[in-house]
């Protein structure tokens, strides 16, 4: 099977680990997977914004860039949710203002064949388990468009339950919204602080030593929180704990500054300086 990686802005300018880890996964699992150069911003910040003619422009650029292929894989459910959702919208709105039905026949062609990472896994590839070894205590943060907009339902602790090495422990407040909510952060800063502060209080309670989630802009949001307080804790990607091995295990990536030693599970994750 063949499918493009719908990489991301976020992922590809400030998580490159967690692009390169989607691939090493679904390689591993026998996909062959192409990068389209052509992709670009999906829209979502200018949409979310207000702007939505602003967005048709990329909308028609990101359904060209993943034409020829049957399936587009994406590790953040807020872009995913964007195209699946969004797209038909602004297609749809452009039609009924006169201004033909391409860009919404463009939009639910891509819309059909996009799937947050998870989904692929379990739905398309039919896995669960996927071989990955990660001996850590993990505790999983279910993003909103995710969880909301996506349905994405157990999809992910499916994937968890399933990896060897690794401790789950459940995040008290789970489907609560972690605060980043994208420019909702920039407009209201003190009440997005305070709800990532709630957050990473709770999965701090866990007693886990990693902070788990499938969309990088939260687990921004919540890291600088965790940082900021000095906690030890940290957070990964989903699809970094499935590409790991036992062969070609999980670095953090600011191993230099403080390392997350693997762990037998029943032990919280200790920091190494």
């Amino acid at each position: 099977m063949r499918v493009a990686l719908f990489v991301t802005c976020v992922n590809d300018l400030l998580y490159p680990g967690t692009g390169r880890a989607t691939v090493r996964l679904l390689e591993r699992l026998g996909v062959t997977v192409d990068f389209p150069t052509a992709q670009s911003c999906c829209g979502q910040p200018q949409f979310n914004t207000g702007y939505r003619r602003e967005t048709e422009p990329l909308v028609l650029r990101t359904a060209a860039a993943f034409e020829e292929y049957d399936h587009v894989v994406t590790p953040s459910g807020s872009c995913a949710a964007m195209v699946r959702d969004n797209y038909p919208r602004i297609g749809a709105k452009a039609k009924t203002e006169g201004r033909g039905d391409g860009l919404e026949r463009a939009a639910a062609a891509l819309a059909a064949k996009t799937y947050e990472l998870t989904e692929f896994l379990v739905d398309v590839l039919d896995v669960t388990d996927v071989g990955a070894y990660f001996p850590h205590t993990v505790t999983y943060h279910p993003s909103c468009h995710g969880l909301r907009v996506l349905g994405l339902g157990n999809r992910p602790r499916k994937l968890l339950d399933a990896v060897a090495g690794l401790e789950l422990r459940e995040l008290p407040g789970a489907e609560e919204c972690c605060g980043f909510g994208g420019t909702f952060a920039v407009k209201n800063p003190d009440v997005s602080a305070a709800m990532g502060r709630d957050k990473t209080a709770n999965a701090r309670r866990t007693g886990a030593g990693l902070l788990c989630g499938a969309d990088n802009s939260c687990l921004m949001h919540l890291d600088g929180i965790l940082r900021r307080d000095g906690s030890p804790m940290h957070t990964v990607h989903l699809a970094e704990v499935l590409a790991s091995t036992r062969e070609e295990p999980y670095r953090a990536p600011d191993a230099q500054a403080r390392h997350i030693a693997p762990q037998k599970p029943g032990r919280g994750t200790e920091e190494v300086r």
